[in-house]
């Protein structure tokens, strides 16, 4: 499964895009942000994307769950935003 992972100057135009031309090809892409602004702008991404592969037939849903990932040796917790179409 592709992995996209998104930060706080991420474009959520331009992660929008990159999610609905995974989800297009295989049905499924995880999202993973660490921090408030990053979780923000995948939040965007993943509305704007919604209306992307709308106009296909598709309807995008979202399961949020917490991963922990090792940055330089230290443990952050982040989340994980798993999108599938229905």
């Amino acid at each position: 499964m592709e992995i996209l992972k998104v930060s706080a100057t991420s474009k959520p135009v331009a992660v929008a895009g990159a999610i609905a031309g995974v989800v297009r090809t295989q049905s499924r892409v995880e999202v993973q942000a660490i921090g408030a602004g990053a979780i923000n702008q995948a939040v965007k991404a993943i509305a704007i994307s919604r209306g992307y592969v709308a106009a296909g037939g598709l309807d995008l849903i979202c399961i949020p769950s917490f991963i922990d990932i090792s940055i330089d040796g230290e443990e952050r917790t982040g989340i994980r935003l798993l999108i599938e179409s229905r």
